[in-house]
């Protein structure tokens, strides 16, 4: 493993809309018709990319304009909201919309076609999660009906994003979503913790019963929580270059949240989140990790492995992209992972 730039890694969080080359923007927005705010790879990056800490809020707002990295990354998933994708038109009501360019199913299948192109071409494993939105309760039965439906075709899982201090609770729609997941075998995973206080994290894991948590560092406010979910082996996809831009953490990096999780041999993986908004890639993050965390080699290759464990892929794909990691990192080979 080459210091300052990895190989064979696993991403876990990373947001389809988030991570479209700028050049795919520009090619497209041409060959529709579609009024963009620059025809220039460097004017539309200064609408859509940022460098310096802003507000959650404001960050989000940059997803006006629709967007991997293949830096060493032999595995993905990549998620997305079809309905958002679709552009449907959200109104101030929440279960008011109208439909969009395209219906979600359509986005999902095109989608899926995308990632299978790119597996080939890029030799690399690619999945998808659908998300569902806090902020639009009605599109959640729909989106766990497509993971249903896709649920062999790159689809692996169900997400909630979107603002947190939207309780999911208050909306019953996502918790049906989330229950008929369960039901179906269809795997889990939250946003929580990112912005908002601990008690979204437990609503993910007690309500929603994820599996994974995206982001998660304010579980780390509630000690009894996190110690819970370290008793629990439970995944946090963290995104430290995110969480900084985003302002959900705003310490040091030698006084993020990551540096406990490391210091607990918690179970994480390291991701970029939306590297278009960022303008970063995956090695921007272990950079970090690196530089300003005291990361070493060896807790790198930890962490991706536990990334590889906590993945959505069925175990007989699993125990492959295991093998593929414990090969590239030169580590005893084993029929047992």
């Amino acid at each position: 493993m080459e210091r300052g730039h990895w190989k064979c890694m696993v991403e876990l969080h990373v947001h389809l809309d988030g991570a479209i080359k700028p050049e795919t923007i520009l090619y497209f927005g041409k060959k529709r018709g579609k009024q963009l705010p620059a025809d220039t790879v460097e004017g539309l990056l200064q609408h859509v990319s940022y460098s310096e800490p802003i507000s959650l809020t404001e960050f989000l707002e940059k997803f006006s304009f629709y967007m991997p990295a293949i830096e060493g990354v032999i595995y993905v998933e990549a998620r997305y909201s079809p309905h958002l994708l679709a552009n449907c038109k959200v109104h101030p009501i929440p279960w008011n919309q109208e439909e969009g360019d395209l219906t979600p199913d359509e986005v999902v299948s095109l989608v899926n076609r995308g990632l299978k192109a790119g597996e080939k071409a890029f030799n690399i494993k690619a999945r998808s999660i659908l998300c569902c939105m806090r902020h639009m309760p009605s599109w959640s039965l729909e989106v766990v009906e497509l993971c249903k439906k896709y649920q062999n075709d790159t689809v692996v899982a169900i997400d909630l994003a979107g603002d947190e201090l939207i309780n999911a609770e208050t909306y019953p729609d996502h918790r049906k979503a989330y229950e008929e997941a369960e039901r179906c075998g269809i795997h889990r995973t939250v946003h929580a913790g990112e912005v908002g206080p601990p008690k979204v994290v437990k609503e993910a894991v007690n309500i929603l019963k994820a599996e994974r948590i995206g982001h998660g560092y304010h579980v780390l406010e509630d000690e009894s929580l996190y110690k819970r979910l370290l008793e629990e082996n439970m995944h946090f996809e963290i995104c430290p270059w995110s969480s900084h831009l985003t302002s959900a953490c705003q310490t040091s990096f030698s006084k993020h949240p990551l540096v406990r999780l490391m210091k607990d041999a918690a179970n994480y993986s390291l991701n970029t989140d939306d590297p278009l908004i960022f303008n970063s890639t995956v090695n921007t993050d272990y950079k970090i990790a690196r530089d300003c965390m005291g990361f070493t080699d060896e807790e790198f290759k930890r962490l991706n492995i536990n990334a590889a464990k906590s993945s959505f892929l069925p175990e007989k794909e699993k125990k492959e992209l295991l093998y593929k990691l414990y090969e590239a990192y030169g580590m005893v080979q084993s029929t047992e992972f």
